[in-house]
């Protein structure tokens, strides 16, 4: 896309200072031995198991997500300002859930529409009056993050439910220092891999007050056939805990135990990959063979720890995202320190007319949707897709929000025609604990690979990059 903000090459050609000695090496590596390494890496993915499968997909293949072997780089200076919008952004994410699910002030004050919530599909009323352990909701939040210019971030969107791919976070950069030592000589990278320490640190933080010392954490997956199975099993082993299904757990007197070949051991934290529908089937989905009977028995009686908590869906859909700029001042009486995409809600009449008065310049979105999935992109569409998304909004315009077509930064990609600029996003990851936050440097930068596409998601043919947060002298 013409216009977009090129995160290495400066307008007159010169090199960003963050790139220098990555410019340097490019220009004197062989494209041979740039490709030959970019098949070392897809080899090593390949053995080791990281792939995704897509729903719906007729062949329902297990995919590798594409790795990019040339690095996206952040100064520190980018990167501390950024993390303090992170924070601020998930603490008042954390007080926004703890507010709608007890005294509602902010309904209440007519800052965040009341149907907003409670015609939620996320919202569960099960939790109205839940006290949770140490207030927290929120403990693992994925921000997506683009750029548009040299000062400007503008978070696209809040992940508060179970945000993923965080293990490719961390293989990505495990594989870049093996394939590519003599950069990382050259270069003053933060380190990424303490992330599941500090996972772990925050994990049992939140642990219930009855829990012991040493509380008991475990990975609860859906099984080995969820898309993101092998993300659980990596963060399990790295975490040095068990990876449980629902059948590997019980409850008893409103206590969680886990089976094992010792008798019962208590658990007191669950991080969850597991969607709140499936968790209890005496609470949720009676069909539900994935989850724990009882588990909300024990969750409201305070006696486990729900990472993230039940119903956080609710604040992190396209609709209520468009509030969060309102939410932060409401709560914490600060401007937000990270942009909002400038938002248009189709479910208000005069915005619903713009929309449809120039959906060839806008991206339209489903408010529930995610994965890419439900979208246009106005001005890569044709007229029978525009006339169709017409229709929809027409229909049923409380299901759409629509924003600019943002002119996403470009960092310089290895495809198939040499090294060339591909759009980008960053999702960083957001550790809350009852101790303090944690901010691992730097996330998962997802890249779009198709020359001027914007879509970077995975299941729409993205791929992935190592990010550098470059440590200062």
């Amino acid at each position: 896309m013409s216009g977009a903000f090129d995160e290495m090459t400066n307008g007159d050609g010169s090199i960003r200072p963050a790139y220098a000695a990555l410019s340097r090496w490019l220009s004197n590596v062989p494209p041979d031995v740039l490709d030959y390494r970019r098949k070392e890496a897809e080899f090593i993915f390949r053995r080791i198991g990281i792939t995704f499968a897509v729903y719906g997909d007729s062949d329902a293949q297990e995919r590798l997500i594409p790795f990019d072997i040339i690095p996206r780089i952040l100064t520190g200076t980018e990167w501390r300002r950024m993390s303090r919008g992170l924070e601020q952004r998930v603490k008042a994410l954390n007080l926004y859930l703890k507010d709608i699910y007890s005294r509602r002030e902010i309904l209440k004050a007519g800052v965040v529409p009341e149907d907003l919530v409670y015609q939620n599909p996320a919202f569960r009323p099960e939790m109205n009056g839940q006290k949770v352990p140490h207030d927290l909701y929120v403990h693992i939040a994925g921000i997506d993050v683009v750029r548009v210019d040299a000062d400007t971030f503008y978070v696209l969107e809040d992940n508060a439910r179970t945000p993923s791919g965080v293990s490719y976070m961390l293989e990505n950069r495990e594989i870049m220092m093996r394939l590519f030592p003599e950069l990382f000589a050259d270069n003053r990278v933060a380190p990424v891999e303490n992330y599941t320490d500090e996972l772990l640190a925050t994990l049992k933080s939140v642990a219930p007050h009855s829990a012991s010392s040493d509380p008991a954490v475990v990975v609860l997956t859906p099984g080995i056939y969820n898309s993101a199975y092998y993300e659980h099993s990596f963060l399990a082993d790295k975490l040095g805990v068990e990876l449980v299904e629902g059948r590997d757990l019980f409850v008893r007197n409103d206590v969680v135990y886990m089976r094992t070949t010792e008798g019962p051991r208590r658990v007191d934290v669950i991080y969850r990959r597991l969607d709140d529908d499936f968790l209890d089937p005496l609470t949720f989905r009676p069909d539900s063979a994935l989850g724990v009977p009882g588990l909300m028995s024990a969750y409201n009686a305070g006696n486990v720890t729900l990472t993230n908590a039940v119903g956080t869906g609710v604040a992190d859909d396209k609709a209520v995202y468009s509030y969060m700029p309102d939410i932060i001042r409401f709560y914490l009486g600060e401007e937000p320190l990270l942009k909002n995409v400038p938002t248009w809600r189709c479910r208000e009449p005069d915005h619903l007319k713009y929309v449809l008065e120039h959906l060839s310049e806008l991206v339209v979105k489903e408010v529930h949707g995610s994965g890419g999935y439900g979208m246009l992109i106005g001005p890569r569409a044709d007229k029978a897709q525009i006339e169709l998304f017409r229709a929809k909004l027409k229909q049923d315009p409380n299901n759409f929000i629509a924003q600019p077509t943002l002119a996403l930064s470009t960092c310089p990609t290895f495809v198939d025609e040499g090294i060339a600029p591909r759009h980008v996003d960053l999702r960083p990851f957001v550790l809350t604990g009852s101790d303090r936050v944690r901010i691992v440097p730097g996330g998962l930068t997802r890249v779009a690979l198709e020359a001027g596409s914007l879509v970077v998601n995975s299941s729409q043919g993205g791929g992935t990059k190592d990010t550098w947060v470059l440590e200062e002298s």
